[in-house]
C-alpha cells in the first residue's frame, strides 16, 4: 500500500474501532463499505482506491444499490504479465 493510501485508510479504521460498534452493522453492500474502502485502497493505490470508495459511500442511501459488490480486481497490463511470463519460460 502506499503512503498517501495508508494516510487515507487511517480515519476508516479509526471508525471501524471507535464508532462501527456504535453505530452498529447496517450496512447495505456485502462487504461492508469500510471493508470495500480499505480493500480498494489497499488494491488500487490512493487516487483509484479513494475514488471507488467515496463512489461507494455515495451510493449508500435509500436510493441507492444493496447486494454484494466487490472492489473490482486491479488493472493489469497483459504486456508486462505476457513479457513477465515468457522471461520465466525461457
Amino acid at each position: 500500500m502506499t503512503p498517501f493510501a495508508t494516510l487515507l485508510s487511517l480515519p476508516i479504521k479509526a471508525y471501524r474501532l471507535i464508532l462501527s460498534p456504535w453505530v452498529g452493522h447496517n450496512c447495505r453492500y456485502q462487504p461492508t463499505c469500510s471493508c470495500y474502502a480499505l480493500e480498494a485502497l489497499e488494491l488500487h493505490g490512493a487516487a483509484r482506491g479513494g475514488y471507488l470508495a467515496v463512489r461507494r459511500l455515495a451510493s449508500c442511501n435509500p436510493f441507492g444499490g444493496s447486494g454484494y459488490d466487490p472492489v473490482p480486481p486491479a488493472r493489469n497490463t497483459s504486456s508486462s504479465v505476457e513479457s513477465s511470463v515468457q522471461q520465466g519460460s525461457v
